[in-house]
């Protein structure tokens, strides 16, 4: 009977630890239901909603603490040639546009703006040495209101800086036939203090001119050859223009910065420049640009009595005579 005894004790072992192997995994079963079925605890509120209403700011915003990056929630929208349908935040703190563009109509090739009072715009030219000699008198007769008259410019290779052979010529003339004048520097600045360098040299060469239009700042991308200019930033970009605005301002002149809608876009902190009146190029049937503007030169390829060849067309919708 001693073997019978053995087993029934290996027997009955087996029986406790599987029964104590079962106890713990209906333990383990219902400890997991119970976490699942049990209401949780209500966690506390996190520091964001408690500041809904003022996001806290990230670095960025911090760095900028002017403004360039407050937005307002609205957007601008692109037809990329690569990336299809884009868009730009809109900037809180720059005025918008307030143009109806149905008011925008165009006779005998020239473009006004119609209000039921009638034509409130003004209709203007920008000339430099490259239209050679212009016949004003005719120019005047062809309505023309307005001339914006290149003054001079930065090599985008030497950085030498040159006036206009024909300013001179192009503003006495102007003048003379009856038609308000403004000027523009072609600026291939780099740095601040070159843009202030341009500034001087625009004021020491009005002298006594009789300016009633704006003094613009004309900062373009060269596309046909390498520029000193390729490689600047947006933050030095609109450091330029603030330097040359300011410095024609505290001359007594009235400042302008003149740019395509694209680079003004995608290449200028606008929040700065808005303070200066906005010269804008944008070629087409009516402008598209999302904020506002004073002059909009509407085409490259004008055609005006009394000048050889193509010029740029403008309408000004400020009254710079009050």
């Amino acid at each position: 009977m001693p073997e019978e005894t053995n087993h029934l004790k290996k027997y009955r072992i087996a029986v406790i630890v599987q029964s104590i192997i079962i106890a713990a995994l209906v333990l383990t079963i219902a400890g997991l239901l119970l976490s699942f079925l049990l209401p949780k605890p209500k966690a506390e509120p996190a520091a964001l909603v408690e500041n809904e209403t003022e996001p806290t700011q990230s670095q960025s915003d911090t760095e900028e603490s002017e403004g360039f990056y407050r937005l307002n929630g609205k957007k601008i929208l692109f037809n990329d040639p690569i990336y299809g349908e884009i868009f730009l935040p809109v900037y809180a703190d720059v005025p918008a546009c307030a143009y109806d563009t149905d008011n925008v109509i165009t006779r005998n090739g020239m473009t006004y703006y119609l209000e039921e009072e009638g034509i409130t715009s003004y209709f203007g030219i920008d000339v430099s040495a490259h239209q050679k000699d212009i016949d004003w008198e005719t120019v005047k007769a062809a309505g023309v209101d307005f001339a914006m008259i290149r003054l001079g410019y930065r090599g985008y290779g030497s950085g030498e800086l040159m006036p206009d052979d024909n300013f001179d010529k192009n503003m006495r003339g102007a003048l003379a036939a009856g038609i308000d004048v403004g000027v523009y520097f072609f600026s291939q600045a780099i740095t601040e203090k070159e843009a202030v360098e341009e500034a001087k040299m625009t004021i020491a060469m009005l002298g006594d001119y009789d300016i009633t239009y704006p003094v613009a700042y004309d900062w373009e991308f060269v596309t046909t050859d390498k520029a000193r200019t390729d490689k600047i930033s947006v933050d030095m970009l609109t450091k330029c223009a603030v330097a040359f605005c300011d410095t024609i301002a505290e001359a007594g002149f009235k400042p302008m910065v003149y740019q395509n809608k694209r680079t003004s876009l995608f290449k200028l902190g606008l929040p700065d420049i808005a303070p200066y009146d906005f010269w804008l190029a944008e070629y087409g049937d009516e402008p598209t640009y999302y904020y506002n503007y004073d002059i909009w030169q509407y085409t490259d390829k004008g055609s005006i009595p009394g000048i050889e060849g193509d010029v740029d067309l403008n309408i000004c919708f400020t009254n710079y005579n009050k």
